[in-house]
């Protein structure tokens, strides 16, 4: 078991002093304003700079961490990114902050009151802007704490498996398509409320029906596939080795960018530009959702209280990171276990010195059932026995999915907060959902001995359909001996994708294909009494977009059909899900004291 400090001790915090309303020029002649707050005596100092397009003055998420960071010691360059607030030039997510990164850093380690010595750090958005800055190989980089942080715009951003994030979207590109942030409001009427935007087709004028032509949601819509569009955002994941920043990586398991955390600390393990970069990578990921419960401080997520050995300040972890590899301070986290991840239902932490676990085991859980598995009252039958002794001997089980009337979201990774996008967010009672007859429900026996789950979960589906195109959509469900059903990983395939995201391919009705879905990852201890649960179906909306099933250019009419799904699970075509296994399991007395819900 794990412990951690609630903050450092024997902190000095300094007087600070500000300067407001620089400018900080870019290559092509644009101007960046920029505000850097900083000790009021000494200099020069360790330099850290967070480059944001949510106001470089916000008084919630921005302003606190840089306060804090200048209070410790260091100048806090704060930045608006190109275009938003007082900074010129013109808005268009992702597409130059390669560019004003690395002027950024430039300019900033040329400052009288810099040493040199630079640091980044932010979260979501602003988590992007470092990983852009930090390929440019800049020496002067030496640490970033990218909090919830992408590593491909197209593959964890905008699209997943190949299905459309159309609520984070929606939402955020309302927000961001002018110069200052224009919320879309929750006290909004039905008619121009986010909720009816969701459903409006086609897809594409989804933004004219929200009061705006934006640029940037044309052009994500217009680019299903990874092309040309998405690889001139020069995603880290294709530059790692130009990378030198030692990096702390925070996450949570109900984040919508979770995977990007994870592909970057493993990229960056394995790849990044030195011997010693490679080395200095850390990783932590709680059971939270986008804003870490703020920032370790809540115990509850969704309806889950996993109990105060959640508990950690990430705000002082951040600057224990930075002070370490900018100021040569280390209070002990150069040497920790690079990786400390929360095993929910056992409700403590796992560290380890790598991402998977060393000595995980992977394990094929099968899909059986008789021939009924529509819902959680079906006789879908989940086992890690390949062979029959569950009794089930039918060879498949089949659903109608309608676009029409999807299966709604409950819980899961969206983004961002409940408080700002009308969608329900992490782990949730996925009881409504399984009553239905186009939810095919897997069910394992109870347990009667813990079983940890902790690393990368996929699901490899035999399936046909009635439809040209059409989508898979899989979750992994911890069954509670009361019943409660708690979401724990969820993944989506567009099936045109099933080859991979350049160029689509269109399914022949009826014909078998193989699927394999990512439900990227998770930690999960099963406890005994405990049942695992698999869900297929073929929507999770609003997340992600319905897929209309009509196999035609994406986001372009407002048809849709109805599709007869198949999934098959015998002998030749045996579908499953694959769980990392680690033993021992984290489970315990702990455990079931922990974990508490609303009462119902």
């Amino acid at each position: 078991m794990v412990g951690f400090a609630v903050a450092s001790a024997n902190v000095t915090t300094r007087k600070i002093t500000a300067l407001y309303d620089l400018r900080c020029p870019m290559r092509d002649g644009v101007d960046l304003m920029t505000d850097v707050l900083m000790p009021a005596e000494g200099g020069p100092f360790p330099t850290v700079i967070t480059r944001t397009p949510y106001d470089r003055a916000e008084e919630v998420y921005q302003l606190p961490g840089v306060i804090d960071l200048a209070q410790r010691g260091f100048a806090v360059v704060s930045q608006d990114t190109r275009g938003r607030f007082d900074s010129g030039g013109d808005w268009c997510p992702f597409e130059s902050e390669a560019n004003d990164g690395e002027d950024a850093l430039k300019w900033a380690a040329a400052q009288p009151w810099s040493n040199g010595r630079l640091g980044m750090f932010g979260a979501s958005y602003v988590g992007l802007t470092q990983w852009q800055a930090a390929q440019s190989g800049d020496p002067g980089l030496l640490a970033i704490v990218p909090r919830v942080a992408y590593s491909n715009t197209y593959h964890n951003w905008v699209y997943t498996g190949g299905a459309f994030q159309l609520a984070f979207n929606l939402t955020w590109s309302i927000m961001m398509a002018t110069r200052t942030s224009r919320r879309h409001h929750l006290f909004l009427p039905e008619e121009i409320h986010a909720s009816t935007l969701f459903w409006n087709l086609p897809l594409m004028e989804a933004d004219v029906a929200s009061g705006r032509r934006i640029r940037h949601w044309r052009d994500w819509v217009a680019h299903p596939s990874y092309d040309e569009y998405w690889e001139k955002m020069e995603p880290i994941d294709d530059s790692y080795e130009n990378a030198s920043a030692a990096a702390y990586h925070m996450g949570g398991w109900y984040d919508v960018f979770l995977q990007g955390t994870l592909n970057n600390f493993m990229g960056m393990t394995e790849g990044a530009k030195t011997p010693e970069a490679r080395r200095n990578q850390k990783l932590i990921v709680g059971p939270w959702m986008h804003v870490l419960g703020d920032s370790g401080t809540e115990r509850r997520t969704g309806d889950i209280d996993f109990g105060m050995a959640s508990l950690i300040d990430l705000q002082d972890e951040q600057a224990r990171w930075l002070t370490c590899h900018l100021m040569g301070i280390d209070d002990g986290i150069g040497t920790e276990p690079r990786v400390r991840v929360f095993v929910m239902g056992a409700n403590r932490w796992r560290e380890a010195d790598d991402w998977p676990i060393p000595g995980t085991r992977y394990q094929p859980w099968y899909l059986r059932s008789g021939g009924s598995a529509n819902s959680m009252l079906g006789d879908g039958l989940l086992t890690p026995d390949p062979g029959n002794s569950g009794g089930a001997d039918a060879a498949s089980d089949g659903f109608t999915y309608d676009p029409m009337h999807p299966v709604m979201t409950i819980g899961g990774s969206t983004c961002c907060t409940e408080d700002t996008v009308p969608v329900s967010m992490g782990p949730r009672d996925q009881r409504p959902n399984e009553h239905r007859r186009d939810v095919l429900c897997y069910t394992s026996g109870e347990l009667t001995e813990p079983l940890e789950a902790t690393g990368p979960v996929k699901a490899v589906l035999y399936v046909a359909s009635s439809a040209p195109d059409t989508d898979f959509a899989v979750k992994l469900v911890d069954v509670s001996p009361d019943g409660y059903a708690m979401n724990v990983a969820q993944g989506i395939l567009r099936a045109r994708y099933r080859n991979g995201f350049r160029k689509p391919e269109l399914m022949e009705p009826g014909k078998v294909y193989r699927l394999e879905v990512d439900l990227w990852s998770t930690s999960i201890c099963f406890m005994p009494g405990h049942r695992i649960r698999v869900e297929v179906t073929s929507s999770n909306f609003p997340q992600f977009d319905r897929n209309p099933n009509t196999g035609r250019e994406f986001g372009m009419d407002a048809a849709m059909v109805v599709a007869r799904q198949t999934v098959l699970h015998d002998s030749g075509r045996p579908s499953h899900i694959v769980l990392p296994i680690v033993e021992p399991a984290l489970g315990g007395e702990l455990a079931a004291a922990a974990t508490t819900r609303p009462a119902r």
